[in-house]
């Protein structure tokens, strides 16, 4: 057993035992692409393009050595679009985090290092691989306006907001922004600011609910000490009023478990989902940690719906660091990063109500080459696989992409989880090609087919909340989430 520290993934982390490690699965595990150092190393989260391809990045590796974005197909085939820090003293950035898909068909994410103030960067990249700086963090004095951005998301509305790790006030314990104009950022929350870090320090990103406010976790503070690795679920308004909604290690022997490393994913039932890679209800999680998959209320009830290695040998995995998604069956998939019956990590899914299955324990072959160590958040594809990478393991130990068929059905995806009559919204999907009738919630929409994997509706009048339809050549395809239809 050795020891591994996962700095290079957030300041906070969080040293947690790892094992040496192999595979056994029922399930359709498909081995995609292996990184190679050339063309990047340690991928972290997939998103899928307008395209249909997968895109994402790596933390290190590529032509510099300092990272990459790159595209991988359905199928596997592997190509690394750029090349951080190709600039003078890495002007460009280094280090990029997860990409999101914006509304303008461009990809927006953050570059941990580098840049102009060596704060990091807000960066945008095309499909064909022609990337810009939006943003140089640390450009104010003391780093007040945020360094190490940790995450983006578009809301309804189409504004940016994000997260940093670092800056933000003295203490320097990360931010929440929000880009202003060009080259420009408007600071909406200072982490830390409260009286023994009771807000938190270090967030893990943001999502929109349908209620129309920010929620995230931090993975630090909330506690009695503003050093602790405890964390805490909050709530922001986009105007920036904050407030924290859970402690975390606010049960006895933390059996709510603490330190969370990923976002949050709110589910059909408008509650929302989370892991932890630290505590839990049973007696050796206490220090040395396990992990938790929780629900939280939008009211702030927690209820702790798993405890990782329950079962003998830690079978079932530990340490959850990647967030949770909900497929179109509606059940919760999300990744180990350790233990599992081969010691590197699993694939689960896991109910509403808490009852897990293990679908997968990677490293299958010697020497781990389907990969080990998953860390980052899975994504279902329109065409309904689940699609993923891992930390490490492959050919040259640099990490992989795999795909896990679970049998699920395709399904069409809007960017935009919610706008008003007359807004224009893309849908993605599988064998647009041909489609005869578009609608929301019933009501007819007109629309244009862009290609075979996108098209263009426009949200009609009379439409209300509910599911939008996509009638093919092929079938009826329907959204994975319902669309917000808002005044």
């Amino acid at each position: 057993m050795k020891r591994t520290c996962l700095l290079s993934l957030a300041p906070s982390l969080l040293c947690m035992f790892v094992l040496t490690a192999t595979a056994s699965s029922a399930q359709t595990f498909n081995l995609l692409a292996t990184f190679d150092g050339n063309n990047g190393a340690q991928p972290g989260s997939l998103v899928q393009g307008l395209d249909g391809n997968l895109y994402g990045t790596t933390g290190v590796g590529g032509t510099y050595q300092w990272g990459t974005v790159f595209q991988v197909t359905p199928a596997g085939s592997l190509t690394a679009l750029s090349s951080f820090c190709r600039l003078k003293n890495c002007a460009d950035g280094q280090n990029p985090g997860g990409l999101i898909l914006a509304e303008d068909g461009n990809f927006y994410g953050g570059a941990g290092h580098g840049g102009t103030d060596n704060g990091g960067t807000v960066f945008r990249i095309t499909a064909a691989g022609i990337r810009g700086t939006v943003y140089n963090f640390c450009a104010q004095t003391n780093c007040s306006d945020g360094a190490i951005p940790s995450g983006l998301v578009q809301s309804a509305a189409g504004t940016f907001f994000g997260t940093t790790l670092q800056g933000g006030n003295a203490d320097s314990f990360g931010t929440i922004f929000r880009p202003s104009g060009a080259h420009a950022v408007i600071t909406l929350h200072a982490f830390c600011s409260q009286a023994n870090c009771a807000d938190g320090g270090y967030p893990n990103g943001l999502i929109q609910a349908v209620d129309g406010n920010l929620y995230g976790t931090t993975s630090l503070g909330g506690s009695s000490s503003q050093y602790q690795i405890y964390g805490t679920v909050f709530r922001m308004a986009p105007n920036g009023t904050f407030g924290t909604l859970y402690q975390f290690c606010s049960q006895t022997n933390c059996t709510d478990g603490y330190g969370p490393e990923a976002g949050l994913v709110q589910g059909s039932d408008e509650n929302f989902y989370g892991v932890t890679p630290f505590g839990g209800n049973l007696p050796n999680c206490f220090g040395d940690g396990c992990g938790t998959v929780f629900r939280i209320t939008p009211e702030g009830n927690l209820t702790t719906l798993y405890t990782f290695c329950s079962q003998v040998s830690c079978t079932d995995g530990g340490a959850p660091i990647g967030g949770l998604i909900e497929a179109n069956d509606g059940n919760l998939y999300g990744t180990t990063f350790s233990d599992g019956f081969n010691d590197a990590g699993t694939v689960f899914r896991i109910t509403s109500q808490g009852d897990l299955t293990t679908l997968y324990n990677f490293c299958a072959s010697t020497p781990c080459t389907d990969g080990s160590n998953p860390h980052a958040t899975l994504l279902q594809h329109t065409n309904g696989k689940i699609y993923g990478t891992t930390l490490s393991g492959g050919v040259s130990d640099e990490g992989v992409v795999f795909s896990l068929d679970l049998g699920l059905p395709p399904f069409a995806e809007a960017l935009s989880p919610a706008g008003s009559v007359g807004k224009a919204v893309k849908i993605l999907g599988q064998g647009l090609t041909g489609t005869t009738g578009v609608s929301f919630n019933g009501t007819t929409s007109s629309f244009t087919v862009q290609s075979d994997t996108y098209l263009s509706a426009t949200v009609p009048s009379g439409a209300t909340t509910g599911y939008i339809t996509v009638n093919t050549p092929s079938g009826t395809l329907r959204s994975n989430k319902q669309f917000q239809v808002v005044p």
